[in-house]
């Protein structure tokens, strides 16, 4: 049974292609990279990463300072363009500011002001600094509280942790708590930042590329590591609303191992069934699928088999992780904003960085941009443990 669509009323991403909705919209068309040899602090890492440049001067201040880190740093920035403030205003003005939630994804938080307390604890007491504020900076929720705070919401709020799935699944959580009627509208998002524990994890992992990333590709031999923020506000849709929709989404776990995917890719294949059932659509009124596709060798490979499996080798599907990197609890809402530009804009991002497909995998991966009508797009987030969720976008007049 089809569920209730809920309309995306607004959005705002910044990454490493810079702040707001445009600098990412010229960057996918004109095909052009936001990754940049690694020259993250502390970092001796032969890689590639996607930096947002400037993220280094911008300190929270005022009564924001007990927040201060590079997470909440970036949130902060993030809910500063795209006129997103003033459209959850305006939503504050329908519906009171307690009917609003706010759901944000996120797989470290605040890590980094943790690490930094660490190298900076006193050299003979080994007790960390005394500015050191784990609430308000490395605490799963901060970014939430600050969020909430910053938008003045009163609503419903909690963080989504679920690795690379994060904000993807905040979708799928402020659904439910609109259709309980818990809140009339939610602000979903995510933000994740760069750090030395996933650049070091990952690279310890032997998952850390020392090329640009290769999604699909003859060769590939891991992902780069990027930041960035999103956030969308959500509200019923009206009938004959033209806005775009989340028409489904579906989760599952793998339960298979404690980092790799399913090698069959069977949590990922119950994730698109069920986004599917739920925008009672079939496969092939799909038209774009943007995957997850870290290029990791047996990610990619999983995915690939779960999107046979579901849509066949005909729909038209890219990864684009070749411009922003891997943002890890970001990467959901980024793509899902991603896939609403294809959405407005009428293209198809293609698969950057990648020369030659694979001959062992079989999915319809695009390598070149297509301008093209898209109606209906899906997007996938698949985390570490095998949390996966796909998310279903498009338009569709309600009854």
């Amino acid at each position: 049974m089809a569920i209730n669509p809920l309309a995306i009323s607004a959005c705002t991403v910044t990454n490493a292609l810079g702040w707001g909705v445009a600098a990412s919209l010229t960057a996918l068309q004109d095909r052009a990279t936001g990754l940049r040899r690694c020259d993250f602090e502390d970092a001796d890492l032969n890689t590639w990463i996607g930096r947002i440049a400037g993220l280094e001067d911008q300190p929270l201040t005022g009564e924001l300072a007990a927040f201060d880190c590079r997470n909440n740093r970036l949130a902060w920035l993030a809910l500063a363009q795209d006129g997103f403030q003033a459209a959850v205003n305006r939503a504050i003005a329908r519906y009171g500011s307690d009917r609003i939630g706010v759901f944000v994804g996120s797989s470290t938080s605040g890590i980094r002001a943790t690490e930094i307390a660490y190298r900076d604890r006193d050299p003979v007491t080994g007790s960390l600094p005394a500015d050191f504020d784990y609430q308000h900076t490395h605490n799963l929720f901060s970014v939430t509280d600050l969020t909430r705070h910053l938008l003045g919401l009163t609503g419903p709020a909690c963080t989504v942790s679920t690795a690379c799935s994060s904000s993807a699944k905040a979708f799928a959580v402020a659904h439910r708590h609109v259709q309980a009627g818990f809140c009339d509208a939610a602000v979903v998002g995510g933000v994740d930042s760069l750090c030395l524990t996933t650049l070091y994890g990952f690279n310890a992992l032997g998952l850390a590329s020392t090329e640009l990333c290769r999604p699909w590709a003859i060769g590939r031999d891991g992902l780069n590591i990027g930041e960035g923020a999103g956030f969308a506000l959500l509200e019923r849709a009206e009938p004959g609303d033209d806005r775009v929709l989340l028409l489904g989404y579906g989760e599952s776990s793998d339960a298979h191992h404690m980092t790799a995917a399913h090698p069959e890719g069977t949590g990922a294949v119950l994730a698109m069934r069920q986004a599917l059932a739920r925008a009672d659509l079939m496969p092939e009124q799909v038209d774009y699928i943007n995957l997850h596709g870290t290029a990791t060798p047996l990610n990619d490979a999983a995915e690939d088999r779960a999107v046979l499996r579901v849509f066949g080798p005909h729909t038209p599907c890219s990864s684009t992780k070749g411009w922003t990197g891997h943002t890890l609890g970001a990467a959901g809402i980024t793509e899902a904003i991603f896939v609403w530009l294809a959405l407005e804009q009428g293209f198809m991002p293609g698969t950057l960085n990648t020369r030659q497909i694979d001959p062992a995998l079989g999915a319809g991966v695009m390598l070149d941009n297509q301008p093209s009508p898209v109606q209906t797009a899906l997007s996938n987030s698949f985390g570490f443990g095998g949390t996966n969720c796909s998310l279903l976008f498009g338009r569709r007049n309600t009854p």
